[in-house]
């Protein structure tokens, strides 16, 4: 292939794999693209789906898989740890080869503009294709969550300001498709590394602290007579935050590493396991939802191999060893990272 996108659709459910087969069904043995990784985990009640492929193919696999999502999950009986605001609560396109983030952002306005009109759901557009500043952040989007939805489409109260309260496609009504499919956020990113970091304690209260202490926005300071005052994070481009994982019986820093060159995979889960070591807590491993580009593999893997190393299987390896990326299952690379499993996939 000439050009080569990743389209990385999030659906809001986790924990039905008949329902999770169902939706990705549609998208399987598609010309031209393949389906590289299902994650589903249960505890945030939430399925990765990483596309890969020629970038018009990529877009109808994630059109088609947006309406069956639309389709199969029902929004008001919803329930999980990670934030959301839809059925398919994002669904971004990235641009590995020989194409542009321009030509991502003429995809996702495309398919946004297609979801709203035939699926006639809520529809907002974030990051480069956003059609305004205000609505960039994907966490400003998401303020609220389903929940807050019915009050921002019927003029109730919101901490949205008019620039983010409403879609940009579909309805702008709360109604019974609104109600169940929630809103759906389609957007284009550059290459974007979901990593949690395993904090071995049940509740989350160390893990809330060290994720309002690492991400970029820092904490906000709120004094009695109502000032505030934000103090920034440690991390660049990084989006952070505590959560339970019940399933496991411990905490994750559950991260959002922007750009994994200002903020590599070691540098995050070595700030994430020394605040927690000051706390008397121990973080055993972390945790890669999705798939991860090779160079982010081999710059962690030069920090945790032995000087001179430049085998790329051998750092693959060390990235993993230190990472701790087995922590909580086998760890495979050939699936996990883009370039191979998309080599994987296009030979077979």
């Amino acid at each position: 292939m000439e050009a080569i996108v990743e389209c990385v659709p999030n659906i809001s459910e986790g924990r039905d794999s008949e329902k999770i087969e169902r939706i990705v069904r549609v998208v399987r043995g598609r010309e031209n693209c393949a389906v590289l990784g299902v994650e589903p985990d249960s505890d945030y009640n939430r399925t990765v789906i990483t596309i890969a492929g020629d970038p018009e193919a990529v877009k109808e696999a994630a059109f088609l898989l947006i309406c069956k999502a639309i389709e199969e999950i029902d929004m008001s009986v919803h329930e999980g740890e990670h934030p959301r605001l839809g059925a398919v609560d994002v669904c971004p396109f990235v641009p590995l080869k020989g194409t542009s983030m321009e030509n991502c952002v003429d995809l996702a306005r495309s398919l946004a503009k297609r979801v709203g009109e035939e699926c006639r759901v809520p529809t907002f557009l974030y990051g480069a294709a956003a059609l305004n500043v205000e609505k960039n952040l994907l966490s400003t989007i998401r303020k609220g969550q389903y929940e807050g939805l019915e009050a921002r489409m019927s003029g109730g109260e919101t901490p949205h300001t008019d620039e983010t309260r409403l879609p940009d496609y579909g309805t702008k009504e709360w109604n019974e498709d609104a109600k169940k499919s929630g809103a759906i956020t389609i957007g284009a990113r550059g290459i974007l590394v979901a990593y949690n970091v395993n904090i071995d304690e049940k509740e989350a209260v160390v893990a809330k602290k060290i994720g309002s202490l690492v991400r970029s926005t820092g904490r906000m300071i709120k004094q009695e007579d109502g000032r505030k005052m934000r103090i920034g994070g440690m991390l660049k481009m990084v989006q952070g935050m505590g959560v339970p994982l019940e399933t496991h019986g411990i905490s994750q820093v559950s991260m959002n590493l922007r750009d994994v060159e200002q903020c590599p995979m070691h540098v995050a889960f070595e700030a994430c396991k020394s605040i927690a070591g000051d706390h008397g807590v121990d973080a055993p491993g972390s945790e890669l939802v999705g798939l991860v580009p090779l160079a982010a593999m081999l710059v962690s893997g030069r920090w945790y191999a032995e000087d001179g190393v430049t085998d790329e299987s051998i750092l693959v390896r060390e990235a993993i060893k230190g990472l701790g990326l087995d922590s909580l299952g086998e760890f495979h690379p050939q699936q996990r990272i883009i370039e191979w499993a998309l080599h994987e996939a296009v030979s077979q």
